[in-house]
């Protein structure tokens, strides 16, 4: 009986012991994948290719890593909403071109793509901390920008991309004004015990009930659950049933958190979507949801404000100049 608890408790300290060096060792390549099996980490293709115009954007991140971006455009006066695009976690920017071909089309919206450090024409190496730089960067290049409508600015993040819209939109509401998440996990904390099962003892989000005793070796805890319930602008979940990467549940884990601190959430299920192609399976009710969510939150500047306040520069200038002109004649008298 001895000989067969001493067994078991070695076996058990095996399995810690061989997750720790895992953690240790590999988290960054489990966690962050810039180049897909047997393909390179440069672009296969550009927007040229699907005839969509667009700029090369590069921008230095805060810490010095220079960044590469795509800027696509529905027109080059368009002023509707400008979509920030964080990308799932596998691949490069180029590999979402289709997704966002349709999508500028059918939200008539500019699109910005980042690739983050280590992906793509990226430099650096991916890590939270320094994502999160490259994120905000990208924020501020936009809001800096006179060609687009600031005021509609909104983040789409899927997957990993989620984790990383929903730090900028929390830091930054005044320069967001909304976000939609897709298909996006509560942690990576919470992530590791899907992936390796034995590590859900030992490894936790905040709602996890375990004892959590692995949690400090995790360097990219991207913990959206955390984070969500603070972000005050319009929030949009798009949720695939058929997720077969991150559970379900985890979406609906996040809209719970967001929900009973913000009214303005709303939550969409699409039966057929998988992790990849919920856009694609989705089909016109996908795109319908968004389009919708857009005209209910992100509203165009009415005509006549703007031909308001048109009229009262105008008005403006007119008294001045009578203003000027009339001192002028006093003057002269």
């Amino acid at each position: 009986m001895v000989t067969y608890v001493s067994a078991l408790l070695y076996g058990v300290g095996g399995l810690v012991v061989a997750g720790m060096a895992l953690l240790v060792a590999l988290q960054e390549k489990l966690v962050y994948v810039p180049v897909l099996p047997g393909l390179t980490k440069s672009y296969p293709i550009t927007p040229a290719r699907l005839r969509l115009t667009y700029e090369d954007v590069w921008l230095r991140s805060s810490d010095g890593v220079r960044l590469h971006a795509w800027f696509i455009k529905l027109l080059p006066d368009c002023r509707g909403p400008t979509l920030l695009f964080f990308q799932e976690n596998a691949g490069n920017i180029a590999h979402r071109l289709e997704m966002v071909r349709i999508m500028i089309q059918r939200l008539q919206c500019n699109v910005f793509m980042l690739s983050y450090r280590g992906y793509g024409a990226s430099e650096g190496y991916p890590s939270q901390h320094g994502i999160t730089k490259d994120a905000q960067v990208a924020l501020d290049h936009l809001y800096q920008r006179t060609d687009i409508d600031t005021s509609r600015i909104v983040v789409f993040g899927r997957s990993l991309g989620g984790a990383v819209g929903t730090v900028v939109t929390k830091n930054n509401p005044d320069k967001v004004a909304a976000l939609i998440v897709e298909n996006t996990f509560t942690s990576i904390l919470d992530m590791a015990g899907v992936l390796l099962p034995f590590l859900k003892w030992f490894i936790g989000g905040s709602s996890s009930k375990g004892p959590k005793v692995l949690n400090f070796l995790v360097r990219s805890p991207w913990s959206t659950i955390d984070v969500i319930g603070e972000v005050k602008q319009p929030i949009l979940f798009l949720s695939g049933l058929q997720d077969e990467m991150i559970p379900p549940s985890h979406m609906q884990m996040l809209y719970a958190k967001a929900a009973a601190h913000n009214r303005r959430c709303v939550f969409a299920e699409f039966p057929t979507g998988m992790h990849m192609d919920t856009w694609l399976a989705g089909g016109d009710h996908y795109w319908r949801t968004i389009q919708e969510f857009l005209q209910q939150h992100v509203q165009e500047k009415k005509d006549d404000e703007s031909s308001n306040n048109d009229i009262g520069k105008i008005l403006g200038n007119e008294i001045f100049q009578n203003l000027t002109q009339s001192e002028a004649h006093t003057k002269g008298k």
